[in-house]
């Protein structure tokens, strides 16, 4: 059976994307920590072959940049796994190779683990998120922690969220600063 891993960059206060008056308010927040060490330990966590569990809107998003990055680990990993997508509109799925999860989409996602391959890796995609952790689908959660304080924006966690205990496997501080802590 594979496994759930979920990957996400988050503020000290549990925000993952910031939200203002203005697009540059929303802005890329993590740009300044970023370093080719942190970039390094990112692709080595992910693996060398994984694929994707994603929610449209960050489907979308990827697929208008990913497949134009050019070749890094990271970016090459991306392009080449397969992504699984929860949406209501497949047939305008073309940042391949894609499938869709289909209409009942836990149904989707426990078919998916069922096969073999490689471990299965969520990246945003936050309503996929909390419905994978409501249904106990997730074995890991790798959290990378800017030492930063957003305030207001979307939160990994939803507030609808029930209690879930974790259990911290390793955790990592990077120069710039970040913590990558990884829990099951």
């Amino acid at each position: 059976m594979r496994k759930i891993r979920i990957f996400a960059h988050i503020s000290l206060d549990g925000v993952i994307q910031p939200t203002g008056e203005r697009d540059e308010d929303r802005g890329d927040w993590t740009a300044p920590y970023r370093s080719p060490a942190g970039r390094d330990v990112v692709a080595a966590a992910q693996g060398k072959s994984f694929d994707l569990l994603l929610g449209r809107r960050t489907y979308d998003l990827w697929a208008s940049y990913w497949p134009k990055a050019g070749s890094s680990p990271i970016a090459d990993g991306l392009n080449a796994a397969t992504k699984y997508v929860a949406t209501h509109r497949p047939e305008s799925l073309s940042w391949g190779p894609v499938k869709d999860l289909g209409a009942d989409i836990m149904a989707g996602v426990r078919g998916v683990m069922a096969k073999d391959g490689p471990d299965l890796i969520v990246w945003g995609s936050t309503t996929l998120t909390s419905r994978l952790l409501e249904q106990g689908l997730v074995d890991e959660v790798l959290l990378l922690v800017y030492p930063v304080l957003l305030g207001r924006g979307k939160r990994f966690f939803s507030e609808s969220a029930g209690p879930r205990k974790l259990a911290l496997v390793s955790s990592q501080a990077l120069s710039s600063g970040i913590l990558m802590n990884t829990y099951r």
